[in-house]
């Protein structure tokens, strides 16, 4: 084995092995289970698994981090569809975040509620590390809000419902979210919410999650993690998380239902950070009184005086007046609104080149970053007319270039070769093309977590990326110049 694969499997190793520690001898012999807390035997409820990425056909990505992606993967022999989070071994290593992806693994597997997504089973190869979630054909809140334009309070009131359930029994189990956004409350296909991405979970003291690794020291202060627009001020002031944070996360999403919006957006993190901290605060006319109220008290200044996270607990939360008519008993059983489907372009994803076990590579989509690239194939075979024979798509979606007084939907492609398509997708006709050797004839700069300038010596161009990838579009471009 090279060095660098025995590097890269040994996140593998530290996140798998204790599969088979409910062989008391064997732990008590290995050093490495002396992180190990509460309990000396263990088994996992979803196995580790022999499998291998080419037992799955990939599709679509759900979602992109900063070490993972998710694919929509069907497995070949049972047509059995997964929400497969393929993480990088290298990156993991690197950035020692192999106890932050343990955890992960532990509270998936441990977690037991209609309201919060499944793990299925875990597998890895000498490049990534899969974990089989189960798959939310309905897509994210935050596209539901994005195609209505706002959710009627009806709606609203429905799915933060669900969420406050959801949130309760992640809280009485002891655990701290700490990314609760509409990107991370999926949908079923019949419409009921569903909590995910765990890979920013805190457990508290008293947590009854069972079998936890030792988390890196400078994860037990409140660090900076989640999203901005959603972060708590006590988080940007650097106290201890609480059960507040998530409260917070709540009120943001709930007003962001309510106004198609977060309450703090603006057009950097700096200026979010400072609305945050101001608590500029402004309802729209169009807010009843009782939304206007319960999100005043979810987002208090003060944590231990939220709404669900003060002396009452959730009983507060749940008779406000906001979420009168709700059964709380039987909330999974009510019927969900109707979801509004995708309508006219094709969303964009990001596509990825993963190797095999045994060094060859195959096109397919999966994790890591940038630059990992994929065949043009295994995504939409519409793009292909604006290639080279064997160039590779980077990363691909659609995005707003915005002008003066207009914005126009545009799919924006990033090649291998490198280059930067950018494509008229109602008319499938091409816009421009650029070259992209190095930063003097293609640089991007990051406005804010939506936007980014893209300059060439004849032009700049804005664009806005719904998704929040503005990040991610400048690591893929940079990544390409470096090479």
């Amino acid at each position: 084995m090279k060095v660098d694969d025995a590097a890269g499997v040994e996140a593998g190793k530290e996140m798998d092995k204790d599969s088979e520690s409910n062989k008391p001898s064997s732990a008590q012999n290995n050093p490495d289970a002396r992180s190990v807390q509460r309990t000396k035997s263990f088994a996992f409820r979803a196995p580790q698994e022999q499998f291998t990425i080419q037992d799955f056909q990939l599709g679509k990505i759900y979602g992109v981090g900063s070490y993972s992606k998710v694919v929509r993967a069907r497995k070949k022999d049972t047509g059995i569809v997964y929400a497969l989070k393929i993480m990088d071994k290298k990156f993991i290593t690197k950035e020692n975040k192999t106890s932050l992806v343990k955890l992960e693994r532990v509270v998936l597997d441990q977690l037991d509620h209609p309201g919060i997504v499944r793990l299925f089973f875990t597998f890895q190869d000498s490049q990534s590390l899969y974990m089989a979630l189960e798959s939310c054909e309905g897509g994210e809140l935050f596209d539901q809000i994005t195609r209505k334009g706002r959710l009627t309070e009806d709606e609203a009131r429905f799915y933060a419902a669900e969420v406050v359930n959801a949130l309760e029994y992640i809280h009485n189990i002891g655990l701290i979210h700490r990314d609760i956004k509409p990107e991370n409350l999926l949908l079923t296909a019949e419409g009921h919410i569903k909590v995910a991405d765990f890979g920013s979970v805190k457990p508290t003291k008293d947590s009854q999650v069972s079998f936890l690794p030792t988390l890196p020291s400078d994860d037990k202060a409140c660090t900076f993690v989640g999203t901005a627009a959603y972060v708590p001020p006590e988080v940007l002031n650097s106290s201890p998380a609480t059960f507040g944070n998530d409260i917070w996360a709540l009120g943001c999403t709930l007003y962001q239902m309510l106004s198609g919006s977060s309450p703090f957006k603006d057009a950097s993190e700096w200026l979010i950070f400072q609305k945050i901290i101001a608590r500029d605060l402004i309802f729209p006319d169009y807010f009843s009184e009782e939304a206007k109220d319960l999100i005043d008290k979810l987002l208090h200044t003060d944590p231990a005086q939220r709404l669900g996270a003060g002396p009452q607990g959730y009983v507060a939360l749940k008779i406000h007046p906001f979420f009168s008519g709700v059964d709380w008993d039987n909330i999974r059983s009510q019927t969900p609104p109707k979801l509004a489907l995708e309508t006219g372009a094709t969303e964009g994803h990001e596509l990825y080149h993963a190797h095999d076990g045994n060094g060859s590579t195959r096109s397919s989509e999966a994790s890591g970053p940038v630059p990992r690239l994929a065949s043009i194939d295994s995504f939409d075979s519409r793009w292909q007319q604006f290639l080279d024979p064997g160039e590779c798509v980077v990363m691909i979606s659609t995005l707003k270039k915005l002008q003066k007084l207009t914005s126009r939907k545009v799919q924006l492609i990033l090649t291998d070769k490198p280059k930067l398509v950018c494509v008229d997708p109602a008319k499938t006709q091409k816009v421009n093309t650029y070259g992209m050797d190095n930063q003097n004839d293609l640089s991007i700069v990051v406005t804010s977590p939506t936007n980014f300038k893209i300059t060439t010596p004849k032009k700049v161009m804005c664009f806005e990326d719904a998704k929040q990838r503005a990040w991610q579009w400048k690591e893929a471009i940079e990544g390409l110049q470096k090479r």
